[in-house]
């Protein structure tokens, strides 16, 4: 080993993610994005949101909407349990909340052992996945699936959920 690659392995870079549970699934956002993490409480039911809006929040003063993680995904709802927490995101166009089965952990993960979304997951809501992350060995370890937070929605339906028409300008 020479110097240059010790320096090399030394400055890699590493992504800080926090991780959480939909379903089975493990999914990871970068810890930048996220505002805060907060215990299901009181979310209030609005008339004619989008089917993957689960309502509105008041935290300290300011109403945000709250996401449906599960539906906003195309998965079946499920009644909120004690692990059930809402992630806060500060996004460019405005603050969501996301509603996730649990939260993992926040973990740091070298930017080499992110791979690209395979192809299979290439489909309509490839989106809103950034690449999938290798945790563990080759042979026990697991995959995250690394979300890009800002692309969780689009701009019309964040002026929609902020009660603005997009179209008016």
């Amino acid at each position: 080993m020479n110097a240059e690659t010790t320096i090399s392995s030394t400055t890699e870079s590493l992504l800080q993610l926090v991780t959480f549970k939909v379903a089975e699934e493990e999914y990871g956002v970068d810890i930048l994005s996220v505002q805060e993490i907060i215990r299901h409480t009181g979310i209030t039911k609005v008339p004619s949101a989008p089917a993957f809006v689960e309502g509105i929040l008041n935290l300290r003063g300011k109403v945000i909407p709250i996401v449906d993680m599960r539906k906003r995904f195309g998965l079946v709802s499920k009644e909120p349990d004690p692990q059930t927490r809402i992630v806060v995101f500060a996004l460019e166009s405005g603050v969501i909340g996301c509603l996730v089965d649990s939260v993992s952990e926040v973990l740091r993960l070298p930017a080499s052992m992110v791979d690209a979304a395979p192809a299979v997951v290439s489909g309509v809501d490839s989106k809103y996945i950034r690449g999938v992350g290798r945790l563990g060995s080759e042979r026990d370890g697991r995959l995250l699936i690394l979300l890009d937070s800002g692309q969780m929605l689009t701009v019309e339906e964040m002026d929609a959920l902020h009660g603005q028409d997009a179209t008016a300008q």
